[in-house]
């Protein structure tokens, strides 16, 4: 298991990553939080980061969790869990373990 793999701590940050769609739903910017995740990982664990992938139109409710998916420059696969924790769509990273 990698360090990454073994981080427990939260690591929070606004994702700032909101859009409206035409039915008044808002819903996270996958992109902007897939670009967030990246930086606020490699900056807390100290390794690069080659991607992530997190899923498109998740509606923004407080205390929803979704899966990103991370590969790191080594060629190993985790997944991160984010909690949305507000109704500004601002998410942390509750859970980081190795892809199956």
């Amino acid at each position: 298991m990698t360090y990454l793999g073994r981080l427990t701590a939260m690591i929070g940050f606004a994702a700032l990553a909101v859009f409206a769609t035409g039915c008044g739903e808002t819903v996270i910017d996958d992109a902007k939080t897939e670009a967030a995740l990246e930086q606020n990982l490699e900056q807390s664990v100290g390794q690069k980061i080659a991607s992530v992938e997190c899923p498109s139109g998740v509606e923004v409710e407080a205390g929803k969790t979704f899966d990103c998916d991370v590969s790191l420059a080594d060629g190993t696969q985790e997944t991160a869990t984010l909690k949305i924790t507000n109704d500004d769509a601002d998410v942390e990273v509750t859970n980081l373990r190795p892809s199956k």
